[in-house]
């Protein structure tokens, strides 16, 4: 990556509309980074743990949760970093890495999401071949293929920004790297390679989009011929912590990338990406925690034959002392 100005750092000016909010703000950030952090790994764990959740929905729930870690870990340490202690310089190479990495966490996440979608379609419209058709090879390849087109999809256009020239300012009025924000102070001719970023980005979320909406559209179909009430609700119940999570996550995205961008409108872009980078992250394992009854029991499995090692330790240690 080379900066053809010989530009070495962005300055990142984080929340500093609100000077008296910044250690406020730090102990927030911080408490929900810690809790997002150890409640996705608590997820992961619990799916490892239990064979009975080595299913493929709890197979693409742990990647997600996996995603969700990488992707608080690319931008709220320095994040925490500025409130605290007004470390606001990044190197112009650690604001290319940045920006490449939560431009790939959002490609992954929707088509993870997308993926999530199909394997509930498979599962309500053609319960008979789940097994058949979800098979351990084919998740591990959906997997591995959302992963791959996450980091080659994004690749083309950091390359092109890494060469740009940024001559008037390195300021960027955000909290991390993002691509709009960026691309505002280069003094290249960015009018060629905006239109691009732009009409990719749409198109990376219009076609998960679509395909998850057409997923949606059989299930409910199919949903909807199923006679008893008591059928009707367990076969929604299988989907409703997916689509609460795709509701919240398209509306966050709806509301950061396809409103018109203003100067009256940074702050608002500031704590909409905040939602995204932070909260969501947060909320995901707690939707599919509270409405998932096999998640609940597997935690009070987990939790039941860790208590049951520590009082056995305990009886064994007992006499020694």
């Amino acid at each position: 990556m080379v900066n053809h100005t010989g530009l070495n750092e962005f300055f990142l000016l984080g929340f500093s509309e609100f000077p008296e909010l910044q250690l406020p703000l730090f102990t927030l950030f911080s408490l929900l980074y810690l809790m997002a952090v150890l409640g996705n790994l608590l997820v992961i764990c619990i799916v490892c743990a239990d064979d009975h959740l080595h299913t493929p929905m709890y197979f693409f729930l742990a990647n997600l949760s996996f995603l969700d870690i990488s992707s608080l870990k690319v931008t709220v340490p320095k994040l925490l970093a500025i409130l605290l202690t007004q470390s606001n310089t990044i190197s112009f190479n650690a604001c290319i890495i940045q920006m490449y990495g939560f431009s790939v966490s959002v490609s992954v996440e929707f088509t993870i999401l997308t993926i999530m979608a199909y394997d509930r379609y498979v599962a309500i419209c053609s319960p008979l071949h789940y097994i058949t058709i979800m098979n351990k090879r084919v998740c591990a390849l959906l997997s591995a293929v959302s992963w791959v087109k996450g980091f080659l999809e994004t690749l083309p256009h950091m390359l092109f920004i890494s060469q740009f020239s940024f001559c008037d300012s390195n300021v960027i009025n955000h909290f991390f790297c993002e691509m709009p924000a960026v691309l505002e102070l280069s003094c290249t001719d960015t009018s060629v390679i905006e239109p691009v970023t732009y009409g990719a980005s749409v198109l990376a979320l219009f076609i998960p989009f679509l395909l998850t909406l057409t997923s949606y559209v059989f299930i409910i179909s199919t949903i909807l011929k199923i006679r008893t009430k008591e059928g009707k609700s367990k076969a929604f119940s299988t989907c409703s912590s997916h689509l609460t999570v795709l509701i919240l996550l398209y509306g966050t995205i709806i509301g950061l990338y396809l409103l018109p961008r203003s100067g009256d409108s940074v702050k608002t872009n500031k704590l909409i990406t905040a939602l995204y980078t932070v909260i969501l992250p947060l909320l995901n394992p707690l939707i599919y925690s509270l409405r998932s009854k096999e998640l609940n029991v597997a935690l009070k499995n987990v939790i039941g034959r860790k208590s049951k090692f520590i009082n056995n330790q305990t009886l064994l240690e007992a006499p020694s002392n």
